[in-house]
């Protein structure tokens, strides 16, 4: 509880404080920190003091700006804290997420840099060929299935395969993709991850199930991701979104946040 507490104090109590808005710059374009309330302390923390927070945190980053819609951050969010409660994460503060509800035609990657508060990286990302045509509608971690894998992925190794520079990756959640080294699910870039194939096609080309990047961004990603750093596909299933552990507030403040489970 200790290591989570000092985390909470870091992404919390550090960022969600300061608030800089357009009428704050000085005359020299200088921006002036405006101090907000405190977080509260972690014994102060319910279910709705969690999300007031991490709904602070958003509008720090300006993920609206990204088009990341707030429940796939605040899922997302959670299941980091979790992995890295833990101790399955590095400590870069990075949180990538492949946002699955949005079209393969629109950008729906997005790695988070929670400590500078920023987006490093929104780009393409390719789904598995029998997820879905423009949109992804159906998962699995069956291998062959030819399909993405949902949830909390661990970054792993690199090598040079037959898909070039790629990155190796852990599933975090039995039955949901646990599987992915199996299956070699990894990382890579790929020609049909580019708008000049939007463009041609009206959609992205797909993969076997591996999260397929733009060749001219993909090693820049694949390096600063590298070697546990946190990846979570999202889609709005309600039967995973009710059934991760790493979704359930309760595994990650213990009773204090068991008000619910899914739609906290």
């Amino acid at each position: 509880m200790e290591q989570l507490s000092s985390l909470l104090l870091l992404l919390f109590a550090s960022h969600l404080p300061l608030a800089v808005t357009d009428s704050a710059l000085t005359s020299e374009g200088v921006a002036v920190v405006q101090r907000a309330e405190p977080i509260p302390a972690l014994k102060e923390l319910t279910a709705t003091t969690f999300v007031d927070s991490l709904s602070r945190l958003y509008d720090a980053i300006g993920l609206q700006k990204y088009d990341l819609s707030f429940d796939a951050f605040k899922y997302g969010m959670t299941g980091y804290l979790s992995l890295l409660h833990e101790d399955k994460l590095n400590d870069k503060g990075l949180l990538t997420i492949i946002d699955f509800t949005k079209s393969s035609s629109l950008k729906r990657f997005y790695t988070i840099d929670l400590k500078n508060l920023a987006v490093k990286f929104h780009t393409y990302v390719s789904h598995g060929k029998n997820t879905g045509d423009v949109m992804a509608k159906s998962f699995s971690n069956t291998i062959h299935s030819n399909q993405s894998s949902l949830g909390f992925y661990v970054t792993a190794e690199t090598y040079v395969g037959s898909k070039g520079y790629s990155l190796k990756l852990d599933g975090m959640e039995k039955g949901y993709n646990d599987k992915l080294r199996e299956r070699a699910v990894v990382m890579h870039n790929a020609d049909y991850v580019s708008e000049n194939w939007i463009k041609k096609y009206g959609r992205l080309g797909r993969s076997q199930g591996c999260p397929a990047l733009p060749k001219s961004i993909s090693k820049k990603i694949i390096d600063t991701i590298k070697n546990r750093t946190a990846i979570f596909a999202y889609y709005n299933d309600s039967a995973y979104l009710s059934t991760s552990s790493y979704l359930n507030p309760e595994n990650l403040f213990g009773p204090v946040l068991a008000t619910s489970h899914a739609g906290y």
